[in-house]
């Protein structure tokens, strides 16, 4: 996300509106893509992100390759780049590239020549979530200029967050990041980002309340002092819902951990947009594959 400035991420998200009225018509598709190929190689495991990217490229009319590391020569000791140069021999256009270590997607691209595209990257980026947050919030509230968003969670091991910050800060919005001193990144004074280490004691001068899960299979269980005490201090029940602002609204990426840091009947209200990113998530890989794909034409 760093790397675009506020024009491309707005030329982004206005691509994405014009994809989210093509989503509603009765046949959800335009031939834009017709003739492509789109690689999807998810190294980590992935719900949302790999099938609406699936959804997305099918929506372009483009062919759809899944690669499925469990059950490919990976197993056999093949290296990721034999891999990717395997699946780029096949004819592909774009990769779509989810990984556990951060940098891989940076250099599957160097190994490639086609368009790589990061679907999440360890604890480092995730743009096109990024991209769908932003596209979210504003179809909320038409634009992001002056929103007071925080951040809650943690953010230490959160790709989401990281380009969450950028895409937000470079939109207008304010951001608050929420969390206990050890899930707070340790390069957090270089960011554009207030800290708070109180929820209740900003509530109510947000605008959105943006969600994290706690990332244990990253290693931050050592480092709470246990998850009941988080969930008393950072937990999103009724009681903290309740002292928003009756226009706020409440965001998580997914998976969810109802009873963490969201409780059930949070998670079910209509003013919580989790299901309106996953929709949203569609347009905006849309919009990134057509970029990508087709220069900057209209679709």
């Amino acid at each position: 996300m760093a790397d675009l400035d506020r024009a491309g991420i707005e030329e982004l998200l206005d691509l994405a509106d014009h994809f989210t009225e093509v989503l509603e018509r009765d046949i959800p598709k335009v031939p834009a893509l017709r003739g492509a190929t789109v690689a999807t190689l998810f190294f980590e495991t992935s719900t949302r992100t790999r099938l609406s990217f699936e959804k997305a490229a099918k929506a372009l009319s483009a062919d759809v390759l899944n690669f499925n590391p469990s059950g490919s020569s990976l197993s056999k000791g093949e290296s990721l780049k034999d891999t990717v140069l395997t699946v780029q021999a096949m004819g592909v256009d774009v990769m779509v590239v989810r990984h556990q270590a951060v940098g891989a997607p940076a250099r599957v691209a160097s190994w490639v020549d086609c368009p790589v595209i990061n679907a999440g990257d360890g604890a480092h980026q995730h743009p096109t979530q990024a991209l769908l947050d932003a596209l979210t919030l504003r179809r909320r509230f038409g634009k992001l200029d002056g929103l007071r968003i925080a951040i809650v969670g943690d953010i230490r091991n959160s790709r989401v967050a990281r380009s969450n910050i950028d895409a937000f800060t470079a939109l207008g919005a304010g951001v608050t990041l929420v969390a206990p001193p050890t899930l707070l990144p340790l390069e957090v004074d270089s960011y554009p980002v207030a800290t708070s280490t109180d929820l209740d004691s900003i509530l109510g001068e947000l605008d959105v309340l943006y969600l994290l899960r706690v990332q244990l299979e990253r290693g931050s269980g050592p480092v709470l002092p246990s998850l009941p005490e988080y969930v008393a201090r950072f937990g999103l029940d009724r009681r903290r819902f309740g002292l928003l602002d009756k226009d706020a609204v409440v965001m998580h990426p997914g998976p969810m951990n109802r009873g963490i840091e969201i409780a059930t009947d949070v998670a079910d209200d209509p003013r919580a947009l989790i299901t309106e990113q996953v929709g949203n998530g569609v347009a905006a890989r849309m919009a990134v594959m057509f970029r990508l794909l087709s220069g900057r034409g209209q679709p």
